[in-house]
């Protein structure tokens, strides 16, 4: 089964989820622990029915779903379907889907040469190295990608990647420059955008916008 395309996943409507790194994304708000396990048992055994299981983490008052189908390395038609039947779980507990309150974490290191370093990150994280990045094997903290950049000082060595529904990106550039910060360069809009805190410190918000 081929992989869908971010238009494509845009395109078939699924209120509530995003499209974020690493799959469909959504959030369940369930009120209570209880309603949450509920909610988590009735999703399993649609997953076991189907043969594709969904990452699902029970909290206090909600449920965050991210669906991807790993065998294909990407979103699939699979992921859509299970999407849709969770969405009308949810529906019929009364559970609002706060898809847009989800966000992915990304560290990014500039480097001249992250062949040089990429090895000891994976060594004192303990992640797996893979390419130009390091990652976690449960998928549980933020991966670690290699930036190429010179070797000129001072320059800034660390920034976040914030991956968000496109609807969040400028909700977050209004709150960030009220709080002091500023729109640094939004060439790359609208796949990223450059925002800096008041001490010039840099964070790009990511959409899957305009991208391969």
């Amino acid at each position: 089964m081929g992989t869908l395309t971010g238009q494509q996943i845009a395109d078939a409507g699924l209120t509530g989820w995003v499209h974020l790194p690493g799959g469909l994304h959504t959030r369940i708000a369930t009120g209570s622990f209880a309603a949450g396990l509920a909610l988590v048992n009735r999703i399993g055994a649609a997953a076991e029915e189907q043969g594709h299981h969904p990452d699902v983490d029970l909290r206090y008052p909600h449920v965050d779903v991210r669906l991807t189908s790993h065998d294909a390395g990407g979103v699939t038609e699979r992921d859509v379907r299970l999407a849709r039947d969770i969405s009308a779980f949810a529906a019929e507990a009364g559970h609002a889907l706060q898809g847009t309150s989800r966000a992915v974490v990304e560290l990014a290191l500039d480097s001249p040469d992250h062949h040089e370093v990429i090895d000891f990150y994976a060594a004192t994280l303990g992640y797996g190295a893979q390419d130009d990045e390091v990652r976690d094997p449960a998928e549980a903290l933020p991966p670690v990608w290699f930036q190429q950049s010179g070797s000129e000082e001072p320059r800034q060595r660390w920034h976040l990647d914030v991956w968000v529904d496109p609807s969040e990106v400028q909700p977050r550039i209004d709150a960030a420059v009220a709080a002091g910060g500023r729109l640094v360069d939004d060439g790359a809009a609208p796949s990223f955008w450059v925002l800096a805190d008041a001490q010039g410190n840099r964070i790009c918000l990511c959409t899957w916008q305009d991208r391969a």
